[in-house]
């Protein structure tokens, strides 16, 4: 599809207008997911809110569908839209930090790289993605889900305010004093209800953590992942992380013999260091591991310990638990052997509890499940796709007489209505078909996890 973009759109944007006839055109539409090939008609890379509203406005003069990216990391690849316009917020990059108040506040098209670095700075820290690729926008929004939850809460749980800019262009800004109703939607309600220029976040202090990554053989896993979920079951709220199978990469702590083969691993986080960090992993550290690390860093260094090369191809899903019993345990194992070998994939499974199950109300229907199963499928050939697709989907299916129900909606791809409904809850849903309404009765922001207005689950 070809759109004629008037000039007066280039001429008063401060940001850059790109057009499949443009320089950079296919750089700026590249997303993490490269099962994702969508042509839209603009981009517009917007520099400030005026370009927001510009952008909003020009789309639905003209009838095109609107999309909205931030970091570009949700495996949908709803950031695209064929033939439409996206909101691209790369350039709203900015984090400016209050070391008084702890406090951040951040610029809608952030990364979790431009959060972590900023607060390092002064020995300070948030919940953040566990990949320094996320953009802060999308995973707030969603929840938030990471390393720090059970010490900080939820990334959600730590916001200030939200600045958005609505369908019809206005900017609001939303608090619990400035609009409390969408300031409680925006906590899960994803972007459904604007495109969010900024954000104020509650910092911590937090200048390192320690850090256990350690490997065994694939068929260790039932033994010390057992040991793992009964340690877990009792930790502190320092403490964080998750157990995996992986590819052993080719690391120094990776035996030679190990490279490129199934193996199991747990990953465990103490938000400090020192000897009180040795006295509670400490015993972790020693069921017979015959690879890893042991160490301490900062915290903006463990943000990107993990993380993955761009340029996979890329499916996930979740399911979580009440309960990780020993014949979960059986069935967790066994499915592994179905994962892509080698690639960068990893099946995991993530701890919750902590602050996360004490935190407020929001529509976060998943905040008290003890446990989440996530396969997080990255590989390159395309022949491969059906395989892993299909591996996701059985772990998931598999977990499922262990399930609550409820599902952290940043964990999947597009799974359907039914699923949202899952990821939001029941009575949440009608309330938030309100706010959604209220903000955006044409429902112009529907490129993704979405909430439609009028519609009550």
């Amino acid at each position: 599809m070809t759109t004629h973009i008037d000039p007066g759109l280039r001429t008063a944007f401060a940001g850059e207008v790109l057009t499949p006839r443009d320089p950079g055109y296919d750089e700026a539409r590249a997303i993490f997911n490269a099962m994702i090939d969508r042509r839209p008609a603009v981009i517009a890379r917007c520099a400030n809110t005026d370009d927001v509203a510009r952008a909003i406005g020009f789309a639905r003069e003209r009838g095109l569908e609107v999309s909205v990216r931030g970091g570009g990391h949700g495996v949908a690849g709803k950031a695209l839209v064929d033939g439409g316009l996206v909101v691209d917020l790369r350039l709203l990059n900015s984090v400016t930090i209050d070391p008084e108040a702890r406090t951040a506040r951040v610029g809608g098209g952030a990364t979790m790289a431009d959060l972590d670095r900023a607060a390092a700075e002064y020995g300070l820290a948030t919940t953040g993605g566990r990949v320094s690729t996320t953009g802060v926008g999308g995973f707030v929004l969603g929840g938030g889900s990471g390393w720090l939850e059970r010490k900080f809460g939820l990334a959600c749980d730590n916001l200030v305010s939200v600045e958005l800019v609505t369908a019809d262009g206005t900017r609001v800004r939303a608090s619990e004093e400035e609009d409390p109703e969408l300031f409680w939607a925006l906590h899960g309600g994803g972007g459904n209800f604007g495109v969010a220029t900024s954000f104020t976040l509650r910092l911590h202090p937090l200048p390192a953590v320690s850090v256990a990554l350690l490997l065994w053989p694939a068929e260790a896993g039932p033994e010390i992942l057992t040991a793992y979920r009964d340690f877990m079951d009792s930790a502190p709220d320092d403490v964080g992380g998750g157990a995996l199978f992986i590819t052993a990469p080719p690391e120094e702590f990776v035996p030679e013999g190990m490279v490129g083969h199934r193996a199991f691993a747990f990953l465990l986080t103490y938000a400090g260091t020192g000897s009180r960090a040795d006295e509670v992993i400490g015993p972790m550290t020693r069921l017979g591991h015959v690879g890893g690390v042991r160490t301490e860093m900062p915290y903006a260094d463990l943000q990107c310990m993990l993380d993955d090369p761009p340029g996979y191809r890329n499916h996930w899903s979740a399911e979580h638990l009440r309960a990780f019993p020993d014949d979960a345990v059986a069935r967790f194992c066994e499915l592994s052997e179905d994962m892509v070998i080698p690639s960068p994939s990893q099946q995991v499974l993530f701890p919750e509890g902590g602050a996360v199950a004490r935190g407020p109300e929001y529509p976060i229907p998943w905040r008290h499940d003890p446990w989440v199963v996530h396969p997080f499928g990255l590989w390159e050939d395309p022949a491969d796709d059906a395989r892993a697709v299909a591996w996701a989907h059985g772990l998931r299916d598999a977990m499922r007489p262990w399930r609550t129900g409820a599902v952290y909606l940043n964990f999947i791809g597009d799974e359907g209505t039914d699923r949202v409904r899952e990821g939001l809850g029941e009575e949440n849903l009608r309330r938030l078909t309100e706010v959604k309404r209220r903000h955006d009765p044409d429902n112009v922001f529907h490129n993704n996890q979405n909430i439609r207005p009028g519609v009550t689950a």
